[in-house]
C-alpha cells in the first residue's frame, strides 16, 4: 500500500460523514423467525434437507439459497476512484456504495470484499474459493494491468460472470453516448477519428469496444505520448494495443495525436491544455471523464466541441457506470449466464442509447434514475445470453 495518505478536513459532524456512519449496509432476512416451527424449517432440522438436496444436484442452489441474487463486490484497494492505492480498508466506503447502488438500481444484492493485495496468483485463488457464496464477481478498483490478467483466469476457471466495473462498465456507457453523440453531430462511428488518453483498465476497455462497435481509427495515448510499435517503452497489454490501433502510423504526444481528431476520451486524469482541444476538428465531442477534475474543463471544451461529457453529476452527459453493471448482473443472473459476453457489452451500450430518443447536445446519456435503465439493460443481456 501506498503512504498514509492525510486528511486534516475531517469532522464527523460533516454530512458526508454522518450518512457513512455504522455503514451503509445491512442483512435482513427474507423469511420470518417467529416461532420454534419457524426456527424448526429455517434452521435445524428442517435445513439439513435442503443442504442434502443440494449435495445431491448442486444446481439447487440457485434455487434454494440467495446465490443467485448474490454478488460478490472485490477490490485489493490498489486504484480506488482517483485517490490510488489507498488499502482494502479505505476502499471499503466505495465498495458498500457501489453495493447500495447495485440494490438500488438492479435489485441485486451485492456484499463489498475488500481483500488485502498479493500477486496475480494469490488474489486468483483466493476470489475463486470464495466463488461458492456468489452468482457473479464484481471486480472493482484492481490496478492495471494485473486487473486484467486477474480478470482472464477467473473467467475461465469459474463457470459465472465475472466483471471488471472499471473496464466494462465504463466501455459500455461510453460507447452509449458516443453512439447519440455521433448522431448529435451528424456522424457515423465508423467515419470518427478517435484519441483515448489513458492506457490503464477503463483506456484498453473503451478502444476495444469502440473498435468492436465499428470505430476504425483509434488513437491510445498514455503519459509518454502516442502509443506506437516503435516505442520500446511498452508493457504487454499496451504493446497489444500498438498492434490494434494507431491505423495512420501517428506518433508524439497528446497534442499532435489531437490534431483534426473528431473525438477525446479522456480516462486517465491529468489536464490537457486548452491549445491542444483547440486543434480538434470541427464538431468535435470530448468525453472528459476523470473525477472529480477532468482532464478538460466543460466550460473550456465548450468552446470548440459540439457535445461534452464528464464524469461528474453537476454538469450535463454524466458518463456513469450504475447506467449499465446493474443491468448487466440482473440480466445476466436471471438467465443464468456463466459470463458476460462481448455481445453483451455492444447490446447493453445500444439499450442505453436507445433510451435518449431524440439525443442533443445536453442529453446523449439517460440520468441515471431515469426509470427503466436497469431493465432495458438486462433484457439485452438476457436476449443474448
Amino acid at each position: 500500500m501506498s503512504a498514509s495518505l492525510s486528511y486534516p478536513l475531517f469532522d464527523p459532524s460533516d454530512p458526508v460523514f454522518r450518512a457513512h456512519e455504522g455503514g451503509k449496509l445491512g442483512v435482513h432476512a427474507t423469511q420470518p423467525l417467529r416461532d420454534r416451527a419457524d426456527l424448526a424449517l429455517l434452521y435445524t432440522p428442517g435445513v439439513a434437507d435442503v443442504s442434502r438436496a443440494i449435495a445431491a444436484d448442486p444446481s439447487l442452489a440457485s434455487r434454494y439459497t440467495a446465490r443467485s441474487n448474490t454478488v460478490a463486490v472485490i477490490t485489493d484497494g490498489t486504484a480506488v476512484l482517483g485517490l490510488g492505492d489507498i488499502g482494502p480498508l479505505a476502499a471499503m466506503p466505495v465498495m458498500e456504495g457501489k453495493a447500495v447502488l447495485f440494490k438500488h438500481f438492479g435489485g441485486v444484492d451485492a456484499v463489498p470484499v475488500c481483500m488485502e493485495t498479493g500477486t496475480v496468483d494469490e488474489l486468483v485463488d483466493a476470489i475463486a474459493r470464495i466463488a461458492p457464496t456468489y452468482g457473479g464477481i464484481n471486480l472493482e478498483d484492481i490496478s492495471a494491468p494485473r486487473c486484467f490478467e486477474i480478470e482472464r483466469r477467473l473467467q475461465e476457471r469459474l463457470s459465472i460472470p465475472v466483471f471488471h466495473d472499471d473496464q466494462h462498465g465504463t466501455a459500455i456507457v461510453v460507447l452509449a453516448g458516443l453512439i447519440n453523440a455521433a448522431r448529435v453531430v451528424g456522424r457515423s462511428l465508423e467515419s470518427l477519428r478517435v484519441v483515448v488518453s489513458g492506457a490503464g483498465a477503463a483506456g484498453v476497455a473503451v478502444t476495444k469496444l469502440l473498435a468492436r462497435a465499428g470505430v476504425a481509427d483509434i488513437v491510445v495515448c498514455d503519459s509518454r505520448g502516442v502509443i506506437a510499435p516503435a516505442r520500446t517503452d511498452l508493457a504487454d497489454h499496451k504493446r497489444r494495443l500498438a498492434a490494434t490501433t494507431n491505423p495512420r502510423g501517428i506518433s508524439g504526444s497528446l497534442g499532435e495525436a489531437l490534431v483534426g481528431a473528431d473525438v477525446f476520451v479522456g480516462v486517465s486524469g491529468g489536464f490537457v491544455p486548452e491549445a491542444d482541444i483547440a486543434r480538434m476538428a470541427p464538431s468535435s465531442i470530448i468525453f472528459a471523464l476523470a473525477n472529480p477534475d477532468p482532464e478538460v474543463h466543460p466550460e473550456v471544451a465548450g468552446r470548440y466541441a459540439a457535445v461534452v461529457a464528464t464524469g461528474r453529476s453537476d454538469f450535463p452527459n454524466q458518463i456513469n457506470n450504475v447506467l449499465a453493471f446493474p443491468g448487466i448482473f440482473r440480466g445476466a443472473l436471471d438467465s443464468g449466464a456463466p459470463q458476460i459476453t462481448e455481445a453483451m457489452k455492444l447490446g447493453a451500450a445500444q439499450a442505453i442509447a436507445s433510451l435518449v430518443e431524440n439525443p442533443t447536445a445536453g442529453e446523449i446519456v439517460p440520468s441515471v434514475f431515469h426509470e427503466g435503465v436497469a431493465d432495458a439493460v438486462a433484457s439485452a443481456v438476457q436476449a443474448l445470453s
